[in-house]
């Protein structure tokens, strides 16, 4: 069975949609059956992973409000080498009609269903918002994992989400848990990082990775390729940090890395 994983924080520009895709990938290089949901409007893991958003039969929109069979919208990507449930800006008109459906926050988990005995590894990109599209995201979702820059407000914003996903599992979804605290975009000569880096490892303890993902040069170009950065630099500090940071989520998880 699928472990469904919600990528959120309401705040933007922290990683969310880098570490869906290049974790997704890096799982998928161990060996994993992967696929990645993009909650987005943006539609930025989309063509993240070399979909085009603007050609798209059916997306993410129409499993949520019109429930064609999801194998109808999962698109494979070759060069990735997981299935990904694209979106597009159409995704903006579901917020919308969710509303008026009687499951409304329940409907991405209704969708997925069929998808967690096909799947080691379901990943869900979720917008920079507490919005009804993340709130599918974490009724479908059995651990949240959290990207964050270490900076000051990273601090701030955490304790919102915190308190969101409390809420959460005691209305709608008690099985769901924080797996984990991502520190990303990390400068090591940047000594307020470091402070928060601290304080978070203070304060949460092992409910932050260890695995730290730098700011990287790479990390930023690969996007404009339409590639996961293991595919664009597989040398790169960057991707080697996704492909660390996959091993440590497996062994969380019980599972053995291809990559010991």
């Amino acid at each position: 069975m699928a472990i469904i994983l919600a990528v959120a924080n309401q705040k933007g520009g922290v990683g969310k949609t880098t570490t869906s895709v290049n974790l997704a990938t890096a799982l998928f290089d161990e060996g994993q059956r992967v696929l990645l949901v993009d909650m987005d409007p943006q539609g930025n893991a989309t063509t993240g992973v070399g979909v085009d958003k603007n050609g798209l039969e059916l997306s993410c929109c129409d499993l949520l409000l019109s429930h064609p069979p999801l194998a109808d919208v999962i698109v494979h990507t070759e060069a990735a080498g997981i299935d990904i449930v694209p979106a597009n800006g159409d995704l903006t008109a579901a917020e919308v009609g969710l509303m008026e459906d009687p499951l409304r926050e329940k409907r991405l988990d209704v969708a997925l269903q069929e998808a967690r005995a096909r799947y080691d590894y379901i990943l869900i990109d979720c917008p920079p918002s507490l919005n009804m599209l993340t709130l599918n995201a974490m009724v479908a979702a059995d651990r949240v994992l959290v990207p964050l820059q270490t900076e000051y407000y990273a601090l701030e914003g955490l304790s919102s989400l915190l308190e969101t996903i409390d809420r959460i599992r005691g209305s709608r979804n008690p099985q769901l848990e924080v797996d984990g605290l991502l520190r990303t975009m990390h400068d090591t000569r940047n000594r307020l990082g470091g402070d928060v880096s601290a304080q978070l490892l203070e304060h949460f303890g092992d409910k932050v990775y260890r695995t730290v993902i730098p700011r990287n040069v790479r990390l930023a170009e690969a996007p404009s390729h339409g590639l996961p950065v293991m595919r664009y630099d597989r040398s790169s500090r960057g991707a080697a940090a996704y492909s660390v940071l996959a091993s440590e989520i497996l062994r969380r998880h019980g599972k053995e890395p291809l990559r010991g």
